[in-house]
This record gives structure tokens, C-alpha cells and sequence, in this order.
């Protein structure tokens, strides 16, 4: 389902953390973060993040 990379990302937008700092802290680009962000909504079938952390929550996939 989720690689560990977009786990990563999708736990620390359930914190509600920014792209520009979830990229800051991996020290990677913004544009990687949000091709993570997509992948995440798409492989959830999602169009937000509440969206993104509700269903993640309902399977169980945050820490």
C-alpha cells in the first residue's frame, strides 16, 4: 500500500505539519513532498489531507 517514505509524510501531516516543513526536515524539495502528498490521496482515494489522515486512521496506518 503506502511505502515507508509516504508513511513518513502521512504522519506528519497528522501532526499538521506544512510541506515546506516536512521537506525542511528530510531535507528534500517541496516538489517531493508533494508528489508523496498525491500518492498518498490517490493510493487512499482521498482529495485532502483531513481526507488523508481520517481514512489512514480508519486503517490503522499512524503510529
Amino acid at each position: 500500500m503506502l511505502s515507508v517514505s509516504e508513511l513518513k509524510v502521512l504522519n506528519l501531516i497528522a501532526q499538521g505539519w506544512s510541506n515546506r516543513q516536512i521537506a525542511e526536515a528530510f531535507y528534500l524539495s517541496i516538489n517531493t513532498i508533494e508528489f508523496h502528498a498525491k500518492s498518498i490521496y490517490r493510493k487512499l482515494a482521498v482529495k485532502s489531507r483531513t481526507q488523508a489522515v481520517r481514512e489512514a486512521m480508519q486503517h490503522g496506518l499512524l503510529n
